[in-house]
C-alpha cells in the first residue's frame, strides 16, 4: 500500500509572481549599481549619481527611468532638478517569493527522496 499523498506546499497567492519589469530592472549591472547608490546616497539627482558613476548623467537618466517604472525608486521634483530615492517594497516582494519558490522546491525535492531514495 503506497503512503498517502502529501499536501501541496503552500506559497504566496497565485498572481503574487513580481512582474517582469522588476526582473528586467535588476537584471542589468549597472542598473543595480544605480538602485544601489541612491539607496545609499538618496536623495540623489542623475547628475550627482553621473559623477560618482562611470557612466554619462544620459545613461544614468535612462537606467532611473527603468528603475522608476518598475518601482524601485521615486522621483521627487523641487525647482529645476528632480532627486531619486530607493523604494524598498519591490524587493521585499521579490525576496518573498523567491523564498516561498525555494521552499516549493526544497519540499518538491524532500518527497523525491522520500520516494525514491
Amino acid at each position: 500500500m503506497s503512503p498517502p499523498p502529501e499536501p501541496a506546499p503552500t506559497g504566496p497567492p497565485a498572481g503574487s509572481e513580481p512582474p517582469d519589469e522588476l526582473f528586467a530592472a535588476l537584471a542589468d549591472a549597472t542598473r543595480r549599481r544605480v538602485l544601489q547608490a541612491v539607496a545609499e546616497q538618496g536623495p540623489v539627482t542623475a547628475t550627482a549619481l553621473a559623477e560618482r558613476l562611470p557612466v554619462s548623467r544620459q545613461a544614468v537618466a535612462k537606467h532611473l527611468a527603468l528603475l522608476r517604472s518598475a518601482g524601485l525608486v521615486a522621483a521627487e521634483r523641487s525647482g529645476r532638478e528632480t532627486r531619486f530615492t530607493a523604494v524598498t517594497e519591490p524587493l521585499d516582494a521579490l525576496a518573498t517569493w523567491a523564498e516561498h519558490a525555494g521552499r516549493r522546491w526544497d519540499d518538491r525535492l524532500e518527497r523525491l527522496r522520500r520516494r525514491f531514495g
